[in-house]
């Protein structure tokens, strides 16, 4: 009888088989030999199709088993890696599978039978490969949310493939090279569904794969979270192959055997592949790399991946003999979470902070979003619950109008696609079954179920228990039974005591992964018998945590306050105050605002005495008292005290608090002093202002100090050396600089508020920055970068013709021979256009993309360090992934025909009454608008956003991270438009135009008295969908109406900018900016409000607030050409044309950028159905229909359509 493999793996190191493909290639085959008889008159090639070999090969596949057995392999893998019906789909053999599958497991059967001994039996592992497709990774960039392949179908195809291998005999199932976990976690479901229903239970190893030196799976993960991702099965052990070389995966793996209470395993490539894509690491070379995992007892089983023979098998059965094999840890039973990155919840660790704003029962602002399907304003949400401390978001979809598996599904893939947030783990919140399961089968990492309860009695509780530890997913259990909520003590520890004892002894679930919410209940409501409730809480947590091994306890904090609703301070007081008691009592974790809590030893006395009598329920007239007193709290803001003792440091200090906390009134008083007391000018700059300067840089690249602190720095660091520059002898000018770096908005674009910052965030490191300003042609960068020797060049661009002015520089670069880094910035450049239309361009030095002024510093640094060349091959090779992964996402996505699309147009509803007569028909301009008209309508998200303060307006002013910095910032903007409005710095003016219009297939013509004035060219969506191929002409119908506009809040903004300069003022000069940007934007959100109610009039009694207005609750829609919907920016032209709009003072570069910067132009549309979306890619058909009604050549329609391309 042969000998259990766990019994072996406690005694001797088991020694896993090498690569099957690189002994296929060894064969040399033919397509005649991959289609045997069988599949002779397959209509599709089927070479490179390894695992249909085993039906049309047989011998080769039973050949290299036997080499692999011969050189001392213990456990040999069947050729099955490809063996799903997704895999096989490309070949056009899903009706194969189940042959694939159970013909490779009966060849790897039989030859290891015949191989085996007592004291060397031979054990067949069934390969389950990762499929060509991901789970958790969207292949389209311009839709995160979408997936090409789902859980449900994954584990279908899974299940086919393990039945048929365990048919054949397979004594392992090896589910291999993961580099996405939710697909294995799909692999795991299918195996335990087949397992039940077979009634069968086999060993099962789970191998991902760690892709390059992050550290991390494809989809994101470290270590420690795959592991704690797929722990929730008795796995016989886990490891990583593939992707690297031995030498490179030893932290990986010595982590792994520290952190898993399983067997350890690894079967590296042979080294990482050369440029032809071959492995070069011999056997002797392999094995030196691997005897240090078994030196150190780090693994139980070895063996090989890609470029592995049997000739590095057979070193490494040697070699195994030598050493002792791992023992298994004994691991405290403790509960294991994971997003991308993990968590470990132990009496040892803090309190669990789980974000409660991703819920649309509990947030009145993210229902909203979710019912108006703004989901990347309520991914915002998401990432501020995250950056204001929640190591866990709770997310609930229960709605009556919401279609919550849908939405939950929708939700948790953006989230997978935003790093920031899906680093935390999800707590997946509903009273639908149907909904949380949605939702287990989107999260790769090990989530929180909220939840489940007694309520429909023990069976469907089993059930459910059941099928969440299926998912691996630790459960909320709430204390509800078939008799209601449990309010008293005694029904909250009846409830869960009789919880805990059927999950964990008829369910087999984890104790540690059981979480018990006794209910948090409303306490001063002035009802006597919720008095105690709070008390109640506190010792049913204490009990849970006394009487229930490993159970943790976890509630809903708000519920405790409501009472207070308005009342914040009162509210965040009974949060803390609570907290505080809960938490010596044993609460592990809790889900609440992290907004919402003040520091315990910061609540004011009395108050604090009112809440804790109240919640510890000390008398009858607790209530009384605190309602009482909350008024005198209500709305109170503490006072600030101004700080003047560092005035009483050396001048050395006040000048280093001067600049890190951005102070100009003292500079010049000792700037003077400092350089009296140095023995030169000079030592000033390299001595006090740099170590101020150098802490700046500290405290920016570490978050600690945000964009307009370090703004405000340099103009302080520039009026000093203003100030010693005339006593600086010629011979002392040339101070020692981190490296000079030229900036450029390229030919055609006048936007440059971003390019500012990042001048000044590299100026405070040490860099020399010149700067050539806006508009700036490709071959003056070139003149300028050769004749000031700059060490990097730096391109801006905000608008998409600018894209194709950057490839230009890059291939004059290249044509002219200049060997000098190019750095890629602005709003429409990305990672992925650089790699994918500019890298070839330029070849000469290394390319690379800057995503904002914080990283700017990080990329020179390295650009011009003495790794220099490392990090650029880095770089390169990083940007050709990027851009094969995006050819193969790009030929994924299926497109109708331009025909179809417009056959699947959008339709306007017959029934719906929207045409409304424009009360003015024609053009009119508002040359003198008051700004104090236009200042309510500013929408100051986007503003903070500008300055690198990532949050939601009025939220953000009380970020734990941000608040007081844009507190500061808001201020300033404050008094700097009350002095806009004083000295008239800028002026803001519009001009709009109505005119009847017609559809015209995917065009809109405009007419007056009967005569066409203008035609509109539109693009329509190909992309293949079951709903509309979306079209802007689609809302216009045949007798209808539609407008035009430009609005601008730049007229004479360069008069007060050139102060600015002057003056030295980096940071008055950028704030003016985009408080312009600002402007503009609410001058448009004014005149469109105008025209609805006004001049067109077709929605005369709407009445909203600005945060409607936002929001867009307004019927119909203002696109702007060069946006998604309407991506032409030439159509620019045709507007300023008809309104004659260089009147007002506005003007169009020859890239269609507008003049001044703070300017808008778009197009007003009345149907109240209509919104805004995205044409996407379009198809050759469309682009030479479009070309030909743009009477231009197909060369001009790719260079103005290139991103759509």
């Amino acid at each position: 009888m042969k000998k259990n493999i766990r019994q072996i793996l406690n005694h001797r190191i088991l020694v896993l088989d090498g690569a099957m493909g690189t002994m296929i290639q060894r064969y040399n085959l033919t397509e005649h030999d991959f289609r045997g008889k069988k599949f002779k008159n397959h209509s599709i090639d089927l070479k490179g199709n390894n695992d249909l070999l085993s039906i049309t090969r047989p011998d080769i596949i039973k050949s290299i088993h036997h080499e692999y057995l011969k050189a001392g392999a213990d456990i040999i893998e069947t050729n099955t890696f490809s063996g799903t019906t997704i895999a096989q789909k490309d070949y056009d053999l899903e009706h194969v599978v189940y042959d694939i599958n159970y013909c490779s497991a009966k060849i790897a059967k039989d030859i290891a039978v015949e191989m085996s001994t007592i004291e060397k039996p031979r054990f067949v592992a069934g390969s389950i490969g990762p499929t060509n497709r991901t789970a958790s990774i969207s292949p389209d960039i311009e839709d995160p949310a979408y997936r090409n392949i789902n859980f449900n179908d994954l584990s279908i195809a899974y299940k086919q493939q393990i039945i048929a291998l365990i048919d054949g005999g397979v004594d392992i199932l090896l589910v291999e090279t993961v580099f996405d976990t939710l697909n294995c976690k799909a692999a795991l479901f299918a195996i335990q569904e087949v397992f039940e229903e077979k009634d069968i239970n086999l060993p099962i190893m789970v191998s991902g794969t760690i892709t390059d030196a992050s550290g991390r799976t494809l989809s994101g993960q470290t270590v420690e979270a795959f592991l704690n991702s797929i722990s929730h099965l008795p796995l016989l052990s886990v490891g990583f192959n593939c992707a690297l070389g031995a030498k490179k995966m030893q932290p990986y793996i010595k982590e792994l055997s520290e952190k898993a209470n399983y067997f350890i395993s690894v079967f590296p490539n042979a080294g990482l592949p050369n440029e032809m894509g071959e492995y070069d690491e011999t056997p002797k070379i392999m094995t030196s790399q691997i005897d240090d995992f078994m030196k150190y007892k780090w693994v139980n089983i070895i063996g090989g991946c890609c470029g592995t023979t049997p000739e590095h098998i057979k070193e490494f059965s040697n070699s195994a003999k030598k050493y002792h094999p791992r023992k298994l840890p004994e691991n405290k039973l403790q509960m294991k979470l994971s997003g991308l990155e993990a968590i470990t919840v132990s009496s040892q660790s803090n309190f669990l902070n789980i974000g409660e704003r991703t819920n649309v029962m509990g947030s009145s602002v993210f229902r909203k979003l979710i019912k108006e399907e703004k989901f990347e304003d309520a991914l915002s949400v998401a990432l501020q619950q995250v950056q204001n401390g929640a190591q866990v978001i709770d997310v609930n979809m229960d709605d009556g109008l919401i279609d919550g598996v849908w939405a939950m599904t929708y939700f948790l893939n953006l989230i997978a696609s935003e790093p920031e947030i899906s680093r935390v783990p999800i707590m997946i919140d509903s009273s639908k079954w149907n909904i949380l399961e949605a939702g287990l089968k989107c999260i790769q990492g090990k989530g929180i179920v909220n939840s489940i309860s007694l309520k429909e009695g023990e069976d469907i509780f089993i059930l459910q228990a059941k099928k969440i530890r299926k998912y691996g997913a630790a459960v909320v259990v709430m204390a509800f039974d078939e008799k209601g909520q449990a309010a008293e003590y005694k029904d909250k520890i009846r409830i869960c005591k009789r919880a805990y004892h059927i999950l964990v002894n008829k369910v087999n679930f984890p104790p540690q992964d059981i979480i018990f919410d006794p209910n948090i209940l409303t306490v001063a409501t002035g009802i006597n018998e919720h008095n105690n409730y709070a008390v109640d809480f506190f010792k049913a947590t204490k009990w849970i945590k006394d009487n229930l091994p490993f159970a943790k306890v976890s509630g809903g904090v708000s519920n405790v306050s409501f009472s207070f609703r308005g009342n914040n301070i009162v509210r965040e007081a009974m949060h803390s105050a609570f907290l505080f008691h809960a938490i010596k009592n044993g609460l592990d974790m809790g889900i609440v605002n992290a907004g919402m809590i003040q520091v315990y030893e910061e609540i004011p006395k009395k108050l604090l005495k009112a809440v804790e009598d109240v919640l510890l329920n000390l008398d009858d007239n607790a209530t009384e008292r605190l309602l009482k007193i909350a008024d005198e709290y209500k709305g109170r803001i503490k006072s600030e005290k101004k700080d003047d003792e560092w005035r009483d440091k050396s001048v050395e200090d006040r000048l280093s608090h001067s600049l890190i906390n951005g102070i100009v009134n003292y500079i010049e008083e000792d700037t003077n002093e400092a350089r009296l007391k140095f023995n030169n000018p000079l030592d000033v700059i390299e001595g006090p202002l740099m170590d101020g300067m150098n802490i700046v840089g500290e405290l920016f690249g570490s978050g600690k100090m945000f964009l307009p602190q370090v703004v405000k720095s340099a103009r302080v660091m520039k009026k000093s050396v203003a100030i010693l520059t005339p006593f600086i002898k010629e011979e002392q000018k040339t101070e020692s600089k981190a490296g000079k770096i030229l900036l450029a908005t390229v030919k055609g674009d006048v936007h440059d508020i971003g390019k500012n910052i990042v001048g000044v965030v590299l100026g405070c490191n040490n860099f020399e920055i010149i700067d050539l300003g806006v508009m700036v042609s490709a071959e003056k960068i070139l003149n300028e970068a050769v004749k000031h020797q700059v060490d990097i060049i730096g391109l801006s661009g905000l608008i998409t013709p600018s894209l194709d002015e950057m490839i230009n520089v890059a291939q004059e670069m290249q044509r002219n021979n200049i060997d000098i880094p190019l750095m890629i910035g602005g709003a429409t450049t990305s990672q992925t256009h650089t790699a994918v239309k500019l890298l070839d361009k330029y070849t000469n030095n290394i390319i690379v993309h800057v995503l904002d002024a914080s990283k700017a510093v990080a990329v020179a640094s390295k650009i011009l360090s003495n790794e220099s060349y490392e990090y650029k091959k880095k770089i390169r090779d990083k940007y050709l992934v990027i851009k094969e992964n995006y050819l193969k996402r790009k030929k994924q996505k299926k497109y109708v025909s331009l025909a179809n699309a417009r056959a699947n147009k959008f339709k306007l509803d017959p029934n719906l009454c929207y045409r409304q007569s424009p009360k003015k028909i024609g053009i009119t301009i508002f040359d003198s608008i008051d700004i104090s008209n236009v200042i309510n309508y500013i929408d100051w998200t986007p503003f903070f956003i500008s300055w690198e303060m990532k949050g939601k307006y009025p939220n953000i002013l009380s970020n734990q991270k941000y608040g007081n910095d844009a507190k500061k910032l808001l201020d300033d903007a404050h008094n700097m438009l009350l002095e806009i409005q004083k000295n008239d710095w800028l002026k803001l003016k519009a001009i709009i135009g109505i005119w009847n219009a017609e559809n015209k297939g995917d065009d809109i013509v405009l007419l007056e008295n009967g005569k066409n004035i203008e035609r509109f060219n539109f693009l329509r969506q190909q992309l293949k969908t079951s709903k509309h191929n979306l079209c802007l002409a689609d809302y216009i119908d045949h007798e209808d109406y539609m407008g035009v506009f430009v609005c601008t809040a730049g007229i004479d903004i360069e008069n007060q900018l050139n102060v600015f300069k002057k003056d030295l003022d980096d940071y008055n000069s950028i704030l003016l900016k985009s408080l312009a940007d600002r402007l503009v934007e609410a001058l448009t959100e004014y005149i469109h409000e105008k025209v609805r109610k006004e001049i067109w009039g077709y929605s005369s009694v709407e009445n909203y607030n600005n945060d409607d207005l936002i929001k867009e609750k307004y019927n119909g829609i203002r696109p702007a050409p060069g946006y998604t919907a309407c991506p032409d920016h030439t159509e620019k032209i045709k507007i300023f044309k008809i309104l004659n709009a260089e009147r007002i003072g506005v003007s169009l570069t020859e890239n269609m950028s507008m003049y001044p910067n703070a300017t808008i132009s778009g197009y007003y549309f009345s149907y109240p159905e209509s919104k805004y979306f995205s044409i996407g890619k379009i198809q050759d058909d469309q682009l030479a229909d479009y070309a030909k009604r743009k009477n231009m050549t197909l060369n001009e329609a790719e260079k103005w359509l290139r991103s759509n391309i």
